[in-house]
């Protein structure tokens, strides 16, 4: 789906207070962000509008892959505009998730993994490091900011 190949996100909040993160599996913020994160995923990989809508607070920033900056508006005015013809299916999954619990606010990392099979038999990977703010407001969490980086293709030399 071109909008998430398009896309990227955060910047990251620091709170001014200092506060310890809750990085253990069994936190609840833990939890909750990942389904979340899970969920929005297989919404990207349907297309599905509401999802955007729903993952993505009104105030986010969003650093794409490419280094441009978006906001909400212009991701559901991509998600809802028209999608162009394609002969291919794309399906997008997390790995290496890490989630640091700040209260009502968690950090996520992860790789995002985007496979497209194409109708002529051809599989294509592409792979991003992702991290994410969530902010909790209202008890619902939100992404507040998101930064993609393309992971490329053969490593880097160094």
């Amino acid at each position: 789906m071109r909008i998430l190949k398009t896309l990227a996100i955060p910047l990251l909040l620091v709170p001014i207070v200092p506060v310890h993160a809750q990085n253990t599996p069994e936190s609840a913020a833990s939890r909750e962000v990942t389904a979340m994160l899970r969920q929005f995923l297989d919404d990207a990989s349907t297309g599905n509008a509401a999802g955007f809508d729903k993952f993505f607070a009104d105030d986010v920033i969003y650093t794409r892959s490419a280094g441009g900056v978006t906001t909400k508006a212009e991701i559901m005015k991509s998600v809802r505009g028209p999608q162009p013809a394609s002969d291919s299916k794309t399906a997008y999954s997390a790995e290496d998730i890490t989630v640091h619990d700040y209260g009502d606010t968690a950090v996520v990392a992860f790789r995002l993994v985007g496979r497209t099979e194409h109708k002529d038999g051809k599989v294509e990977i592409m792979k991003y490091r992702n991290t994410g703010v969530f902010l909790r407001r209202g008890g619902r969490w939100q992404v507040v900011a998101w930064q993609s980086t393309k992971i490329p293709d053969a490593p880097l030399s160094h």
